[in-house]
């Protein structure tokens, strides 16, 4: 699970818990860290303990003894002293030349591995080149650890006179012991740490997304066509408290766009129907004029003929007057325009130049002909297709990859357009009513897209049906005959 993808608050929750971990990671290791060295300067100070006792013991020896102090005369100087020396000291002793060859030692029994016969080459040199003559190393003897020390034994005038090896064996076991009490109290101290922060952890990240959660849940309510409830939140952060601000102001500006949209659109579309319908008004009235015009110049009441011509005109007028009477119905009612302009047209051809109006490349199209011949108006068959298509985009859901499917075939006699979307669908109770004027599931437009739609289908003795889905799509297919 990629960590962008989980929520807030789950982010919140891990982030304290991953600190708490590293936290107490981080003090058991500085612990530990601690631990080992206070055991090393325990062992050395230890040492160094032992080494000042046995060097003051060994001084008083050589001021007691009757033998001349010398090099030759050590091992007859500490013939017994070296193991009362070790005895009350309870640490070997071992003895060398100058020249780090063995001169005595406490303890007979060490093994060749624990004793050395003649002092290495580097424990010589540090012993000479050292401002304090002292050298420490350590050795491994079998699974046990020694700490060896080096330094001069001294006459009474301070000469060296011979080397003095203590080998200290590092007992860690009661300390190893402390440590482990130590890391079992924190052990449990952590374990308890964590619990508690776990709680707190969940109750702060609840605390802090509660404000946000609250937010969120209005914005994935908020909706364009319908009138959007502000956010109200008491208590809150200076942060959320802008946010809250922001989302509200965003709201009334939105119903505001949308109201202004929507009339803009509502006008404009009255608009163009109030042109066209101007226009065809226009037509009949040229006729009626010239009717009029000719039967006020030829007019005689004393022509014999005067009736049938007056039939005449009466039956024009009045023909005209039907077809006015006409487009106001149509108007009125939203019924079928007249057409302005039936032309034999490559239908392939005409829808396919619609889409480049869209110009989107979630828009899939296909025929089975390239070309299939049909009698329709131009303008009135790209205005079908843009209708069809335009609804079923805006039928699309945000968070959904749009798909349009147009394909355009011949059937017999007829011709077929289909357009289906990958939308919400249609609803049950809106099927019923998607073709009557002036309804819309949308804030903007006046509901006449698929009315308008209908009613060009209508005057070309075509028809408009549907497939639908809910969560899937909707299929529109617009027949019609080829002449």
């Amino acid at each position: 699970m990629k960590l962008k993808k989980l929520s807030l608050r789950l982010r919140i929750f891990l982030a304290m818990i991953f600190l708490v971990l590293v936290a107490s990671i981080l003090i058991t290791m500085v612990s530990v860290f601690q631990y080992k060295e206070e055991t090393e300067d325990y062992h050395k100070q230890r040492l160094e303990r032992k080494e000042t006792a046995v060097k003051r013991h060994i001084s008083f020896v050589i001021q007691e003894t009757s033998f001349e102090v010398k090099t030759e005369k050590i091992p007859f100087i500490f013939r017994e002293e070296i193991y009362k020396i070790a005895t009350t000291h309870d640490l070997p002793l071992i003895i060398y030349d100058l020249d780090g060859q063995l001169l005595k030692s406490s303890k007979a029994s060490l093994t060749q591995d624990s004793i050395q016969s003649c002092l290495n080459s580097h424990v010589l040199n540090a012993l000479v080149n050292t401002v304090e003559h002292r050298f420490v190393e350590k050795r491994k003897v079998g699974e046990e650890t020694y700490q060896s020390s080096y330094t001069y034994i001294t006459d009474q005038k301070s000469k060296p006179i011979a080397i003095l090896n203590l080998p200290l064996l590092e007992n860690d076991d009661f300390l190893a012991k402390e440590l482990n009490e130590f890391l079992e109290r924190i052990a449990l101290a952590y374990l308890f740490m964590l619990l508690t922060a776990i709680i707190l952890a969940y109750i702060l990240s609840k605390y802090i997304t509660r404000s946000l959660k609250t937010i969120s849940d209005k914005i994935n309510e908020t909706r364009l066509e319908r009138r959007n409830q502000k956010i109200e939140i008491e208590s809150a952060t200076v942060e959320i408290a802008t946010l809250v601000e922001s989302y509200n102001s965003m709201i009334d500006e939105l119903e505001e766009s949308a109201v202004k949209l929507a009339t803009s659109e509502r006008e404009q579309a009255w608009r163009e129907m109030a042109k066209q319908v101007a226009h065809e008004i226009k037509n009949p009235l040229t006729p009626m004029r010239l009717s009029v015009q000719s039967f006020q110049r030829k007019f005689d009441p004393t022509d014999e003929n005067i009736h049938q011509k007056v039939d005449e005109y009466s039956k024009t007028l009045i023909q005209q007057i039907d077809i006015m009477s006409s487009i106001a119905s149509a108007f009125s009612n939203f019924a079928k325009m007249p057409a302005q302009k039936n032309e034999m047209l490559n239908v392939v051809e005409i829808v396919n130049l619609s889409l480049d109006i869209f110009n989107e490349d979630y828009i899939d199209f296909s025929s089975n002909k390239e070309e299939i011949i049909a009698k329709f108006d131009r303008t009135q068959l790209i205005r079908v297709v843009t209708n069809l298509i335009k609804n079923g985009i805006q039928s699309i859901p945000k968070d959904r990859t749009p798909k349009i499917i147009v394909r355009v075939l011949e059937d017999g006699e007829d011709v077929k357009i289909t357009v289906s979307d990958n939308g919400i669908g249609i609803s049950e109770e809106n099927q019923l009513k998607i073709f009557e004027p002036k309804f819309t599931t949308k804030s903007s437009g006046m509901g006449l897209g698929l009315a308008m739609v209908k009613n060009i289908m209508e005057t070309y003795n075509g028809s408009i049906t549907f497939t639908t889905e809910m969560g899937s799509g909707t299929i529109f297919t617009v027949t019609f005959p080829k002449e």
